[in-house]
C-alpha cells in the first residue's frame, strides 16, 4: 500500500495516545504506523516538537526501521529542543555498542548531526571504538561522523588523535572506508585555515589502486584527494595518468570530470612532451562522450571544455563536428557551443565553421543569431586568411536587413577594420545604408567611429555625424564618447566640414553632461586643438595597435587556478571560488622539481618556497610509514596555527 496514507495532518493528543497505548503490539506494528505519521507530519512542516518525550521513549524498541524514524525526528528537533535531546544520550551509547552493525553506525551517524554539546561529549568514546569497529560499514560512516564533528569543535578532533585515525583508515582492506577517510580529511583541511593535506607517493599509489573496487561516489572522493599530492620525481605524474585513465570511461559523468582535473592537474608536473599530447589525445574521447548525456550535463562539460582547450589546444583539436549544434538543443547549449567552435576554429576547419555559423545567423533565436554573427567577425580577426569569406558573409547578413543582425554586423565590421586597415573600405557605402536601422548602443558607437574613422573618405560624414548629434545629450555614454572623438576626427580630416560641430559638442560634453570622463575628454581635445593642432593631429589620429582575438582569452592565473577546480560550480562560473564560497582556500600550483614551468604565487608574486614537512627525520623528507601522518609547524609560528598534514 501507498504511503500517502500517511501524509494527513495529524492530532497531536490522538498520535501521543497511540504511541502510549498499552495493547499487545509483538511486532510493533502500530508504532511503527504511527511514527510514520508523525515523520510524515513533520516533513510537510507541522509542529511535532510536543511529542519529543514520547518518541524517545520509542528508542528502546529494539527494531531498525523504529530507529531510523526516531533518529530522524531526533536530528529535526534536537536543535530547538536540546534538553530534552540529552535523554536520548543512554540510548545512543547503547545503540553503539548493539550487536547489529546498521544501529551501531546509525547511532553514531545520529549524534554526529546533534550539535548538543553534551551529545558531542558523549560521542567521543563511541565514536573512537566505531573507528577501529570490525564491520567495514560502522568504521566508513565514523569516517564520515569525524569531518562532521570537526566543522562542530576542531580542537577536540584535533587535540583527541581522530586525524590520526583517519589516517589510519587509509590502510584499511575496505576500498569504501579508504574512500571515506580521505573524502573527511579532504574536507577537514578544506574547511581548516591552518591544516593542508599532503600525500606521499606511497599512499597514493595505493589510493589509485583502490579506486577499481570503490563506488562512484568512493572514486570521486579519492580523485579529489589525489589534487593533494605534488609529484617529486621524473614519472610520477606519468604513473599516476596511466593508472587515472580507465576511470575515464567510467558512465558516471562526476567521476570522468573528476579524472580529467586530476590529469590535467597532473601534466603540469611532466617532463616529456609526447607524454603530455599522448595524454591530451586520451581526454578526447571521454569529454566528446560527456555531450551525449542531458541538456544539463552537457553544459557543466562544455563549460568545463572551455577551461581545458584554453590550456591545452591539443585537446579535442580534430573534433569539431561534435559541437555543432542540434536543432533542440537549449539556448544555454548552443550558446557554449558557439564558443567552442570559435576557439577551436583553425585555417583547415574554417570553412566548415563558417558555414555552420551562416545557417545559425537565419534562425530565429535572437540570442543565437546574435552570437553567430559576432563569431563570424571574429572569425575574420583570428583567422587572416578566411577575411575576405567572413567579410563576404556579414555582407550577405545585412541584406537581409534584419534590424538584430544588421547591428551586430556593424559592430563585428569595426573590428574587422581595426584588424585590416584600408582593406575593406569598399563596404562603407553599404553600411551607411542602414544608419536608420541603429538603435543600440554599441551598434550605433561602432558605426560612428567608422564615420570618423574615414570621414575624409565618406562624402557625407559631416552630414551623418550631425543626424547623430541631434540625439547627443540623451545617448549613453558610450555613444557620446563615439561621437565626441569622431567629431574632432572630421574637423582634423576635414577642417571645413567640422568647423560648425566641433564647438557645439566640445560645449555639450564640458559643461552640459555630468560623467566625468567624457568631460575630461572634452577638454583635452579642446586644449589640444587651441593650442597645438599638429600635437592634435597626432595624438587623435595616431596609429592604433592592431586588435587580436588573444583579448578574449582568460588571465593566466586565474585560468590555472580554474583548472584546479574542474568539475566545481568554479569551473561552470569561470570564476576563483573565493568570490562565491566564504572562507574558500585557494588553490594553486606547488613548485617542485618536475614542474614544468615558472609559477608565481598569486598573492606575492613571488616564487612559492616548498616547505618539506619531513625532511627533519629523513632525507626524503618523508617518513618511512607510508602512512605516516606528521604536524609540525610552517615558518616561524610558535603557536602551531599552521599545520601540514604529511600523508
Amino acid at each position: 500500500m501507498s504511503d500517502a496514507k500517511y501524509f494527513q495532518r495529524g492530532k497531536i493528543q490522538e498520535l501521543r495516545a497511540e504511541l502510549n497505548s498499552d495493547k499487545k503490539d509483538r511486532q510493533h506494528t502500530k508504532k511503527k504506523t504511527v511514527l510514520k505519521k508523525i515523520v510524515a507530519n513533520m516533513t510537510m512542516g507541522n509542529d511535532m516538537s510536543s511529542l519529543f518525550q514520547d518518541v524517545i521513549n520509542c528508542m528502546q524498541i529494539p527494531v531498525l526501521e523504529i530507529k531510523k524514524m526516531v533518529y530522524l525526528y531526533l536530528i529535526n528537533y534536537s536543535r530547538t529542543k536540546p534538553d530534552m535531546a540529552v535523554m536520548a544520550i543512554p540510548t545512543f551509547v547503547k545503540d553503539a555498542e548493539d550487536q547489529n552493525p546498521l544501529i551501531r553506525a546509525l547511532a553514531i551517524r545520529t549524534m554526529g548531526y546533534i550539535n548538543v554539546e553534551k551529545v558531542v561529549d558523549a560521542l567521543i568514546d563511541p565514536l573512537r571504538h566505531c573507528l577501529r569497529d570490525q564491520d567495514p560499514y560502522v568504521r566508513k560512516t565514523a569516517a564520515i561522523t569525524v569531518a562532521k564533528l570537526y566543522m562542530y569543535d576542531r580542537l577536540l578532533v584535533e587535540s583527541d588523535g581522530f586525524i590520526d585515525m583517519l589516517r589510519d583508515l587509509l590502510a584499511d582492506s575496505n576500498p569504501t572506508v579508504v574512500a571515506n577517510a580521505v573524502a573527511a580529511l579532504t574536507e577537514i583541511s578544506e574547511r581548516s585555515d591552518n591544516i593542508q593535506l599532503k600525500l606521499n607517493m606511497n599512499v597514493t599509489t595505493k589510493l589509485v589502486v583502490a579506486l577499481n573496487e570503490c563506488s562512484e561516489w568512493g572514486q570521486t572522493y579519492i580523485l579529489e584527494a589525489l589534487m593533494s599530492f605534488v609529484p617529486q620525481d621524473v614519472g610520477d605524474a606519468e604513473l599516476l595518468s596511466e593508472l587515472i585513465a580507465p576511470r575515464l570511461q567510467h558512465a558516471n559523468s562526476s567521476v570522468v570530470l573528476t579524472a580529467v582535473k586530476v590529469i590535467i592537474y597532473f601534466m603540469n608536473y611532466m617532463t616529456k612532451e609526447d607524454e603530455i599530447i599522448s595524454m591530451c589525445r586520451k581526454l578526447s574521447p571521454p569529454l566528446v562522450t560527456l555531450l551525449s548525456n542531458g541538456p544539463e550535463v552537457q553544459y557543466v562539460a562544455l563549460r568545463n571544455i572551455l577551461l581545458i582547450i584554453q590550456r591545452r589546444p591539443e585537446v579535442l583539436r580534430n573534433d569539431m563536428k561534435v559541437f555543432f549544434c542540434k536543432y533542440n538543443d537549449p539556448i544555454y547549449v548552443k550558446l557554449a557551443k558557439l564558443e567552442i567552435m570559435f576557439r577551436l576554429a583553425n585555417a583547415t576547419n574554417v570553412d566548415q565553421v563558417l558555414s555552420e555559423l551562416k545557417e545559425y545567423a537565419t534562425e530565429v533565436d535572437v540570442d543565437f543569431v546574435r552570437k553567430a554573427v559576432r563569431s563570424i567577425g571574429r572569425l575574420a580577426v583570428k583567422i587572416e586568411q578566411t577575411a575576405d569569406r567572413c567579410i563576404a558573409a556579414l555582407m550577405e547578413l545585412i541584406q537581409t536587413k534584419v534590424n538584430y543582425v544588421v547591428q551586430e554586423a556593424i559592430v563585428v565590421i569595426k573590428d574587422i577594420f581595426r584588424k585590416y586597415p584600408n582593406q575593406y573600405e569598399r563596404i562603407i557605402g553599404t553600411l551607411c545604408e542602414n544608419l536608420d536601422n541603429l538603435d543600440e548602443p554599441e551598434a550605433k558607437a561602432a558605426m560612428i567611429w567608422i564615420i570618423g574613422q574615414y570621414a575624409d573618405r565618406i562624402e557625407n560624414s559631416d552630414v551623418l555625424l550631425d543626424d547623430f548629434l541631434y540625439t547627443f545629450l540623451d545617448e549613453p555614454v558610450e555613444v557620446q564618447l563615439a561621437l565626441l572623438t569622431a567629431t574632432v576626427k572630421l574637423f582634423i580630416k576635414r577642417p571645413t566640414a567640422g568647423k560648425d560641430l566641433v564647438p557645439k559638442v566640445l560645449k555639450w560634453a564640458t559643461e552640459d553632461v555630468d560623467n566625468p570622463d567624457l568631460r575630461d575628454r572634452g577638454y583635452i581635445y579642446w586644449r589640444l586643438l587651441s593650442t597645438d593642432p599638429t600635437a592634435a593631429k597626432a595624438v587623435v589620429l595616431s596609429e592604433k595597435p592592431r586588435i587580436s582575438t588573444e583579448t578574449d582569452n582568460m588571465e593566466p592565473a586565474l585560468l590555472d587556478e580554474l583548472l584546479l577546480h574542474i568539475a566545481s560550480l568554479s569551473s561552470i562560473y569561470h570564476k576563483s571560488p573565493q568570490t562565491f564560497i566564504h572562507h574558500s582556500k585557494p588553490r594553486f600550483l606547488i613548485p617542485s622539481p618536475v614542474l614544468n614551468r615558472q609559477y608565481q604565487d598569486p598573492i606575492t608574486s613571488l616564487p612559492v618556497q616548498n616547505v618539506d614537512a619531513g625532511s627533519s627525520r629523513n632525507p626524503g623528507g618523508l617518513d618511512s610509514n607510508p602512512y605516516a601522518l606528521d604536524i609540525v609547524n610552517l615558518g616561524n609560528n610558535t603557536n602551531g596555527d599552521n599545520l601540514l598534514l604529511d600523508l
